[in-house]
């Protein structure tokens, strides 16, 4: 059994630098390329949805000045890598969306980023969804406001407010819930990762540092959890 959807929490860049005698940034450049090995072994298995948790809101406020600039720059260099080459998603039709309090980046990356939705708009295989500027509390936040908005010029119904009409007001709107979340680098939380959507997730954590992550490892995690039986809440 294979998961429809799957999120990513990017995590142990900088340690895995560290242990290679190595500036942090340094790491998140190899995570990035990382990051193209595990979208491309996803949609080799027939992944359809993969959301990857890339930058918070909280590591926007509390990187160095310095590390974070070259995070924004490596990252503003793979979005043109994707507008401009023969990137993985071009060969997998992966449609790419970006999630989270976007309008807070810089103008220049905003403009990157546009770019890369409207090239692969029209693909339909398998999206991608990046998390940077991200925050689950704060998707939340968001999708209430517009539905408050829409209650007081009477497109909703106060009445008609659950948990559907909060879904359909999330990022994500229209995806499935992920099925499973890897998070790498030894931690096992979540860190504000798709809150409303990963309350029946399964969850796989390992040790290994996100550029370290192997195909290995990743299809032991894909074998994990198809031996686990989902229960849904019971």
């Amino acid at each position: 059994m294979i998961p429809q959807h799957i999120g990513i929490i990017l995590d142990g860049n900088r340690r895995f630098a560290k242990e290679l005698m190595k500036r942090p940034w340094a790491g998140h450049k190899m995570g990035l390329e990382k990051a193209r090995d595990v979208l491309l072994w996803s949609c080799e298995r027939g992944i359809k949805y993969v959301t990857a948790y890339v930058l918070s809101l909280e590591n926007l406020q509390t990187r160095p000045k310095k590390e974070l600039d070259l995070i924004l720059k490596y990252f503003g260099e793979e979005m043109d890598a994707i507008t401009n080459t023969g990137h993985v998603v071009h060969k997998y039709g992966v449609k790419v969306r970006f999630i989270g309090r976007i309008h807070i980046l810089p103008d220049w990356l905003q403009e990157k980023m546009k770019n890369v939705e409207k090239t692969t708009a029209n693909y339909k295989n398998h999206t991608l969804n990046i998390a940077i500027a991200y925050g689950g509390q704060q998707e939340i936040v968001d999708a209430v406001k517009k539905i408050i908005e829409k209650s007081l010029d009477g497109t909703i119904k106060i009445s008609q407010f659950d948990e559907t009409v909060l879904r359909k007001h999330l990022y994500t709107n229209g995806q499935p819930a992920p099925d499973m979340i890897i998070r790498t680098g030894g931690e096992k939380r979540l860190s504000n990762f798709l809150p409303f959507q990963s309350v029946y997730s399964e969850l796989f954590f390992t040790d290994t540092k996100w550029p370290a992550f192997s195909k290995k490892e990743f299809e032991n995690a894909l074998k994990e959890f198809s031996d686990r039986h989902r229960r849904f809440g019971a």
